[in-house]
């Protein structure tokens, strides 16, 4: 990806294409000059972006609130979808191990690009431009915000309700997990004995497989 390219897909032209390469640079492809980084520094410019447009727009939400929005807005998941919506992956330098396994779909690889464009688009101008360019790609994330939407994950919103109702804990076990190191498939279970209820989960780490059953028992009591 070119400045110009980049101008078109996001609106800010870069003057140091050297700060661009970089950033789309994964450590596969170079491990002296890749995009870890920038990546740091954009992570901390994000999140603040973010946490200054929910803590003016979203006046009388409470901490915790505020803390659910900004998190459903910065994690991963929603920076790879921001990600994908600009093509980055298929600009993003990967080694030939990572391009044989489609790293340039993976949302790590892809979220962490994000990032790094966003530290790179800081060095390269300043903190208001920086903060007009994240709220220009996550336009359509931010639009989508409801501050009464229940953004609680469902393993505390499954805890909270069995709480409230004087009912034991869930207990999560891991029943099995295949795959590779790098492309593991965890198959938690998810037991309530008061409620006599048990769901099965699965997901590529242990705490997805966990939400994915705690989100099935919720489903069975139509929370």
């Amino acid at each position: 990806m070119n400045a110009e390219q980049f101008c078109a897909l996001t609106g800010y032209q870069f003057r140091q294409q050297d700060l661009l390469e970089q950033a789309l640079t994964h450590r596969s492809y170079s491990r002296s000059s890749n995009n870890e980084r920038l990546e740091f520094l954009g992570d901390s410019i994000l999140n603040l972006i973010i946490s200054n447009h929910i803590y003016l727009r979203f006046t009388d939400a409470d901490e915790g609130d505020l803390s659910r929005l900004r998190a459903s807005l910065v994690k991963k998941e929603t920076l790879a979808q921001v990600a994908k919506g600009i093509g980055l992956g298929d600009h993003i330098h990967l080694g030939g191990g990572e391009l044989k396994s489609g790293g340039y779909r993976r949302a790590s690889i892809l979220s962490d690009a994000l990032e790094a464009l966003i530290g790179a688009v800081y060095l390269d101008s300043d903190y208001e431009q920086a903060e007009t360019t994240v709220l220009r790609l996550f336009e359509a994330q931010l639009q989508g915000v409801d501050e009464g939407a229940n953004l609680r994950d469902p393993k505390t919103q499954l805890q909270e309700y069995l709480q409230a109702h004087k009912k034991q804990l869930p207990h999560y076990q891991v029943e099995q997990t295949t795959g590779k190191s790098h492309d593991q498939v965890f198959t938690v279970s998810c037991k309530i004995t008061d409620l006599d209820m048990q769901t099965e989960g699965k997901g590529s780490s242990r705490k997805k497989a966990e939400q994915q059953a705690a989100q099935k028992i919720l489903n069975q009591l139509k929370i």
